[in-house]
């Protein structure tokens, strides 16, 4: 495990900094970056200054198992997006009626957020272009699964997934939803996200905000996606 002596990053910044390095062979390809609310946009927009891209929110949400929310046994993203752990779904025995509430739940979460971080703007138009997804890091992965989803349902030209710090079995399961998967730590013992960043503060929705309306200042209004 890291020390604080040793920890890779020092906060959310400076991992976007340095995995903007790495996706530096994607800024001619008029690149989107869209972040996971709240811990990725911090990241995202160190990502999309240096790429000097639009920097956009995709809201994705865990679906609990019963009486251990906390443990996902699927994830909800926008336009209709479900996907499930099958395996999990079937030892737990979770019936369908409970998957539908929870469904239901958690994608009207997922609408009330991406209104309060967008508002009702459109996505950009994706047509020929690269859509970056970045988080703060890949634990379980079901919640970017589902943003992938979502994203390659936008028609990017070329879809990848960009953390500072994954799970190495994570990485290997999601590699297939993209097209290119970069990670910058892979540690056999993972164990949580937050142990790999010296400063791992919880990022209030105020700051996602504006860091959203900072990019858009900076990058202008983009043309809009053709209608799902």
């Amino acid at each position: 495990m890291p020390t604080p002596t040793n920890t890779p990053f020092v906060d959310r910044s400076d991992a976007g900094q340095r995995l903007a390095e790495k996706l530096k062979p994607y800024a001619g390809d008029r690149p989107v970056i869209f972040a996971l609310p709240r811990g990725g946009v911090p990241v995202g927009a160190e990502v999309a200054r240096s790429l000097e891209a639009p920097l956009e929110v995709i809201v994705s949400r865990k679906l609990g198992a019963p009486d251990q929310p906390e443990f996902g046994i699927g994830a909800v993203a926008p336009r209709g997006v479900r996907v499930l752990n099958e395996r999990a779904v079937r030892i737990l025995g979770i019936p369908e009626d409970y998957l539908e509430r929870v469904t239901e739940r958690e994608s009207a979460e997922v609408e009330r957020r991406l209104r309060l971080f967008r508002g009702d703007r459109p996505y950009p138009n994706l047509n020929g272009r690269t859509a970056v997804l970045v988080d703060d890091g890949l634990a379980t992965g079901v919640t970017a699964r589902a943003a992938l989803h979502t994203l390659r349902r936008m028609r990017p030209g070329k879809l990848v997934l960009a953390v500072p710090v994954c799970a190495p079995q994570t990485a290997s399961l999601i590699k297939p939803e993209a097209d290119d998967l970069i990670c910058l730590v892979a540690p056999t013992n993972l164990e949580a996200i937050g142990l790999w960043y010296r400063d791992f503060r919880q990022v209030p929705d105020e700051e996602v905000v504006r860091l959203l309306e900072e990019a858009r200042r900076r990058t202008g209004p983009e043309p809009e996606a053709p209608a799902p």
